[in-house]
């Protein structure tokens, strides 16, 4: 155990009336604000120094540290190019030189700051006193040798393998606060990567390389057992910050740094306070030396501490006592504590507390005092009794703390596990109990609530093409427009993403729900301005009642889930109340799904071809690959019927891989055959052409079946192409360059947007059969045609008119000059037997 003289307890005293202006370096390390930023890390790394002040000439404009140093992006060089201005922070926190270093440690707690500006009375500029000079410079060596390194170590310390990147390490630093970390080596070797290491890589203009090769290594470590005054005389005479600690066994257990030893003190005196007043009988048989040593503890308390005498008038107070109340030491001495009372407490609460202290000695809890301005705030206040050695009581003490801001994270945390942070609704987990509730008091009363599940129509595409921003405030404006929609005892919930819940409480009958539905539907109606953009959004209603359509909560919310989903079904914007009916619908989907899963496996799924043909000749040109299910307990199942539960279930991205397959497969027989001449169109679904494989899935398929550029040709929908328009270009441009080519099919139901259909890079449009429909029949319908097939050609593109039945329509659309005819006219789907005994044959070998 290491011996503390009386020299270095009268030393370390003294010290703590130490200024800052004693211990400044006079020379101050300054720099302009359009100095690029590696410049600036030569600077501080050539003078050792862990800040620059950013100056114009005339005064400082902000500070540039090491800390600001790890959040640069070291992905990108011009980073380093960039002026110190633009990462500089600002304001710069002021001390005068008179501040002593107990006081500027305080603040450092406080502020959360690495670095005082210091000024003189004048407001000129001094220099600037970090952490590290104060550290240092306290004086506090008894306080170190008393106190293990094991005291000090924090939980988040950070490891790093050596094959990361300088970026990442820098950035987790940043995120967590800390300005080291260590590096571990494949050989079991550690080293440390510290903020003043990366300003020395900034200034070297070395970007995002891995940290293996940069890190300082052997490192220097100490053991866990160590006294904090051992560690910080390491720390002194290697010139570091920073000491890697290790266990008994020699194990690498962190980092601790000079502001881990300065942090940890405060906290030590503190503890050292509490425990003094714990053990009043052993305090009162302290020697003289040990009572000016408490008092000054007592003094540099970051709590506010107040002694009082038997009667309860204040006999003394400390420094803190006045930084947190305003009130000075002569304004409160000689009367009672009761000058702080806030009044939010009655005669019930002091009494139950001075009966504790009477009965148990002490008494710690929250209470609610006022600052000499009027605030009233928290504390977390601790009273102890103290008694002589006869046993009787001579004296009170009371220490406090304000918790105010330790009030507004427990409310902040509250609110972030009940509310929404974007609409500031309900969530999930509070709508939840207060349905609960609600279905509580609905069945003691034998009453009714209803539940209003609402899903946005189509709010993805605006999230898509307009950004997450513009969607965030459409999103609170809706919020906004539910909850005046509604009566201000019923509640308003976000489930997540843009899914609402509305509970209405004590419902007396059905129409009472149903008005409410009306006034959502025609409040969302109404245009929507987001940065000066008029929006226009529908959407779509569920209701389920208590207890007709549920009695639990889960019932109540899937049920009202399901008749949103019906709404849509209808046509959105609109409302559906649930029946027992859509439950049923709902298992038999549910059904259907297993049943085409097993279809898949047991290869039930066939491809079909219906031909394409020229429209001026007639003669065969290509085929369309149509896919078809023949169940061997349902018959042939139609496919709207299964396509869209393949879409919605994710089944689609591995029947689209299997028709692919399939097609190539009769390409590669029909060219065998000698008719290469012919090609067919596959459809592609929007999930498949978006997944993540398909361009490596596809071109291990051609590839596989030799399939020749021009055989292949993939039908894309209009609709599917707007959303993620770039992206979308870039993979067609990819199928494109494997010579498959590409249609627009069912053009004229999505966007037209000329636009885009300028940009994509297709080859042919397919004229929706809606429009072909009344072609012979209805002239505007005719017009309406006519104008698509203009524009394809003038565009360079081929034009299929699809879904001809009659001669009438072929007539018209030879008339218009259509290129490709494809309907019933001709033929509907064939097997793929069939169509290669039916039409193949019409084609010269070779061709």
């Amino acid at each position: 155990m290491e011996i503390i003289s009386d020299d270095e307890i009268a030393l370390s005293l003294a010290s703590q009336e130490i200024t800052v202006k004693q211990i400044l370096r006079k020379h101050l390390l300054e720099c302009p604000p359009t100095m690029p930023l590696f410049e600036v890390a030569k600077l501080m790394s050539e003078a050792r120094c862990s800040a620059v002040i950013i100056s114009d000439g005339k005064e400082p404009l902000g500070i540039w540290t090491e800390r600001d140093a790890l959040t640069i992006d070291f992905s990108s060089s011009d980073a380093l190019n960039q002026p110190v201005e633009r990462l500089m922070s600002r304001p710069l926190k002021n001390i005068t030189g008179e501040t002593t270093l107990q006081e500027v440690a305080s603040r450092f707690l406080e502020e959360g700051v690495r670095h005082f500006l210091v000024v003189d009375d004048e407001g000129g500029t001094l220099g600037v006193v970090s952490q590290t000079d104060v550290v240092l410079n306290q004086g506090i060596e008894h306080y170190l040798r008393l106190r293990k390194v094991d005291s000090v170590m924090k939980d988040n310390q950070l490891v790093f393998g050596e094959e990361v990147g300088l970026g990442e390490v820098a950035r987790q630093m940043s995120q967590v606060h800390t300005d080291a970390a260590l590096i571990r080596y494949g050989t079991g070797e550690y080293g440390i990567i510290t903020g003043r290491d990366i300003v020395q890589l900034i200034a070297r203009r070395l970007t995002d390389c891995r940290v293996g090769g940069l890190a300082t290594r052997p490192l220097i470590t100490i053991a866990t057992d160590a006294s904090l005054y051992r560690a910080r005389n390491v720390l002194v005479q290697n010139g570091i910050r920073h000491i890697g600690v290790v266990d008994g066994q020699g194990d690498v257990r962190g980092l601790i740094s000079l502001t881990e030893i300065l942090f940890g003190v405060e906290n030590v005196y503190v503890q050292e306070l509490r425990q003094a007043l714990a053990e009043r009988d052993q305090a009162l048989q302290h020697s003289q030396r040990s009572l000016h040593l408490a008092e000054k503890v007592i003094e540099s308390s970051l709590e506010g501490i107040v002694v009082t005498d038997a009667q309860g008038l204040i006999l003394s107070v400390n420094p803190s006592f006045t930084r947190l109340t305003g009130y000075r030491a002569q304004e409160v001495i000689g009367k009672t504590p009761a000058v702080l009372r806030s009044g939010r407490h009655d005669k019930a609460f002091y009494s139950e507390m001075w009966r504790r202290i009477r009965e148990e000695g002490n008494w710690q809890g929250e209470v609610w005092n006022r600052r000499k301005n009027g605030e009233v705030y928290p504390q977390l206040l601790t009273i102890a009794a103290i008694r002589d050695e006869a046993g009787e009581l001579s004296h009170y003490a009371a220490l406090f703390s304000d918790i105010s801001e330790l009030k507004d994270t427990e409310a902040r945390i509250r609110n972030l596990a009940y509310y929404d942070p974007l609409t500031h609704l309900p969530n999930r987990r509070l709508l939840q109990d207060r349905l609960s509730v609600a279905i509580a008091h609905a069945h003691r009363s034998q009453g009714r609530l209803a539940v209003v599940f609402i899903d946005l129509d189509r709010f993805k595409r605006i999230n898509d093409s307009l950004g997450h921003a513009i969607g965030d405030q459409l999103l609170q404006e809706v919020a906004s427009r539910l909850q005046c929609s509604v009566k201000e005892d019923d509640t308003v919930a976000r489930m997540g993403g843009d899914e609402f819940v509305i509970l209405l409480s004590d419902i007396e009958d059905i129409e009472q729900v149903v008005q409410v539905a009306r006034r959502t539907l025609e409040a969302m109606s109404l245009p929507i301005l987001v940065n000066e953009q008029e929006l226009v959004i529908t959407c779509s209603l569920g209701i389920s009642i208590y207890p007709e359509d549920g009695v639990s909560l889960d019932s109540l919310i899937q049920n009202a889930d399901s008749a949103m989903y019906r709404a849509k079904e209808a046509g959105r914007n609109s409302y559906q109340l649930y029946s027992a009916t859509m439950n049923a619908h709902s298992l038999e989907h549910l059904a259907l799904e297993v049943t085409l899963r097993k279809a898949i496996q047991e290869e039930e799924l066939s491809v079909h071809f219906q031909p394409l043909f020229d429209a001026r000749n007639e003669t065969l040109v290509s085929a369309e690959a149509l896919l078809r299910w023949h169940s061997p307990t349902m018959g042939w199942v139609s496919p709207s019927d299964f396509i869209p539960l393949a879409e919605e279930s994710g089944l689609i991205v591995q029947i689209g891989e299997f028709v692919l397959r399939r097609v190539c497969r009769e390409l590669q027989r029909w060219t065998a055959l000698g008719y290469e001449a012919v090609s067919v169109a596959v459809n592609v679904s929007a999930m498949q052409f978006r997944s993540k494989d398909f361009l490596e899935s596809t071109r291990a398929v051609i590839q596989e079946y030799d399939i020749r550029p021009g055989q292949l040709t993939f039908e894309l929908t209009e609709s599917m192409l707007v959303d993620e328009a770039v992206e979308n270009i870039r993979t067609m441009n990819a199928l494109r360059k494997m010579g498959i080519c590409l249609a627009v099919d069912d053009f004229g139901t999505g966007y037209s947007s000329l636009s885009y259909l300028r940009r994509f890079p297709v080859d042919t449009l397919k004229i929706d059969r809606a429009f072909i429909r009344d072609i012979d029949t209805n002239q505007q319908g005719a017009s309406l045609v006519a104008a698509v097939i203009l524009l394809g050609h003038s565009l360079g593109l081929k034009v299929v008119g699809e879904g001809v039945e009659r001669e009438g329509q072929l007539r018209m659309l030879q008339g218009h000059g259509c290129d490709l005819i494809q309907g019933f006219h001709y033929s509907a789907a064939v097997d793929g037997v069939t169509f290669e005994q039916r039409y193949l044959p019409t084609q010269a070998v070779g061709e």
